[in-house]
């Protein structure tokens, strides 16, 4: 299993997440403008500009990278045709694991994500989810942190793009907006086994990655509670969201976290589809959207034994 890396520190910032950041720039209402999110048109090609977000994210010893997806390639392998769109997850646990002793169910958001595209204009774009997203999201005040997490996604991006960051309208949201939590009535590693099984068993189904988040705290001698993400996906019915709205792919492939609370209960949490059709203005693929909620209803409802 892949260690979760979470993001290193690439230099400081004092602000607080909760305001713009120096350099922040408002989109125009034509732009990208997804809530919580930063992005980047790049002044390269699409495969340049992935090369050298791979190449900064390796090039420093402390970051990992989880996982890339491509998720053109999913969509093509599936009988669909969609614009190069690939997304890498990344990080260090370090800086992560802040995140998670204040709220376990960060975890949903780490490790950190950069989605690349290339519309059918051949615009490329660097898209990622705000630290003032984040924070307001999980209730993550005070988390010394994020002003660290922040620099360095945009020093990563900037490099990638060779161009500034755009920020959308909105970076916050209601604390809790669009989690859907279930208690299991079985142990922490009972629960998520169950659920691995109930992913690799469908055919239609394919795990990306599998992060134990309180193994990586425990790298850094950091304590976390039990906590656990599985990444999965199904190109049958992600794929026409992306063929909807590239910027989708942020948000996939899904994940759902295990987790083991202060009072010994164990929660499978998890993005409502229906929370990520809004943010993504996705209004045109109700059909999907319900699929995909009744799918991840399922598997929580069968890890948990309800």
């Amino acid at each position: 299993m892949n260690k979760c890396y979470f993001l290193l520190v690439l230099s400081l910032v004092f602000a607080s997440c909760s305001k713009d950041e120096p350099g922040d720039v408002i989109l125009s209402s034509e732009e990208i403008n997804v809530n919580g999110t930063k992005y980047s048109e790049s002044k390269n090609s699409f495969e340049n500009t992935y090369s050298a977000l791979i190449d900064s994210l390796n090039a420093n010893q402390a970051i990992q990278i989880i996982a890339e997806v491509d998720h053109a390639a999913n969509a093509r392998s599936v009988g669909r045709v969609l614009s190069p769109t690939k997304i890498v997850f990344f990080g260090n646990p370090e800086l992560g694991t802040p995140l998670l002793q204040k709220n376990q169910l960060a975890g949903l958001d780490l490790p950190q994500k950069i989605l690349l595209f290339e519309n059918t204009s051949n615009s490329v774009y660097a898209i990622y989810n705000s630290m003032p997203y984040l924070e307001s999201r999980y209730g993550l005040q005070g988390v010394s942190t994020l002003s660290d997490i922040a620099m360095a996604l945009e020093n990563i991006v900037t490099t990638a793009t060779t161009s500034t960051i755009k920020r959308a309208t909105d970076l916050s949201v209601e604390e809790g907006a669009g989690i859907i939590t279930v208690n299991s009535k079985r142990n922490f590693e009972d629960t998520y086994s169950s659920l691995r099984s109930a992913i690799s068993s469908n055919q239609n189904l394919s795990i990306v990655a599998e992060l134990d988040h309180q193994e990586n705290a425990a790298s850094v001698n950091l304590e976390l509670r039990p906590t656990k993400l599985i990444i999965f996906g199904n190109p049958n019915l992600g794929s026409p969201l992306m063929q909807n709205k590239q910027v989708a792919g942020l948000d996939l492939p899904q994940k759902m976290l295990v987790w083991e609370d202060e009072n010994g209960t164990v929660k499978i949490s998890y993005n409502d589809p229906v929370y990520l059709q809004q943010r993504f203005e996705l209004e045109a693929n109700q059909t999907e959207i319900d699929q995909i909620s009744m799918a991840l209803k399922n598997l929580a409802t069968a890890a948990g034994g309800n």
